[in-house]
């Protein structure tokens, strides 16, 4: 089997994991269950890592050239290796992200929206929950719930930053950083979208006005030409003769 059709064949597995990882990582951080809740979200939790550690290591094993693709994707080992990276795991919703581009429909408009407020709404979701996991038990930490959590990374992803909350750990700070690069992207992709509608809406506007505009000039041109027409139809016949007379 080639890499790339183990990728097109463990695309949707690999999604329906991510998605079964954040659902679990929500309730561990936001609701800090306790008891046998907290050993079936654990259980959850591993589970998923272990898929995408089989991903990982299919992927390598299947690679043409593995020393390349292990230096391209360290990023992938560290965030499997390093519990304290674990918030880092959510970069695997990439992987829905790109599912999303795909069935987001053929119109290229349509596609951006999509997928741009899709991003959106996952960076700032994600963000949050990151950001929680690692704030919330540090000390002389200010983002302690989820609502606090939602609050930063909205105005962190539109770049407005009231620094009224604020990362203090190491790990929130690399989230925070993440979110910022993102949020330029996301924010600049929106920008070029409406950008380019209203360039379209006012092109199409123009068009229609012109040819509104030219559409009596060209009637009169038409009837012109069909005047022309009979004329010189008649200058090629010649007049009508009629019968001679006899001479006298």
């Amino acid at each position: 089997m080639s890499q790339e059709k183990w990728r097109r064949t463990a695309e949707w597995p690999l999604v329906a994991a991510a998605v079964l990882f954040l659902a679990a990582y929500s309730v561990q951080v936001i609701a800090n269950p306790s008891g046998p809740e907290t050993v079936f979200v654990d259980v959850i939790i591993w589970a998923t890592w272990a898929v995408f550690a089989v991903d990982y290591a299919a992927n390598l094993y299947l690679a043409a050239d593995r020393r390349r693709w292990f230096v391209r994707n360290i990023h992938e080992l560290v965030i499997l290796a390093l519990p304290v990276l674990r918030p880092l795991r959510l970069l695997r919703l990439v992987t829905l992200l790109r599912v999303l581009h795909k069935t987001a429909g053929n119109a290229l408009r349509g596609r951006i929206v999509t997928y741009v407020l899709g991003s959106a709404f996952l960076l700032t979701y994600c963000g949050a929950l990151a950001v929680l996991d690692a704030e919330e038990n540090a000390d002389g930490a200010n983002i302690r719930n989820f609502g606090d959590a939602l609050w930063w990374a909205l105005v962190t992803i539109t770049t407005v930053g009231y620094g009224d909350r604020y990362p203090v750990t190491f790990t929130g700070r690399c989230v925070a950083a993440g979110l910022m690069v993102c949020g330029i992207a996301v924010l600049g992709v929106i920008t070029a979208s409406v950008a380019s509608w209203l360039v379209e809406q006012v092109s199409v506007g123009a068009a229609s006005a012109t040819v509104k505009a030219e559409e009596p000039l060209r009637l009169e041109i038409q009837r012109l030409s069909e005047q022309v027409g009979r004329l010189t139809t008649l200058m090629e016949t010649g007049p009508a003769k009629g019968p001679t007379e006899p001479h006298r």
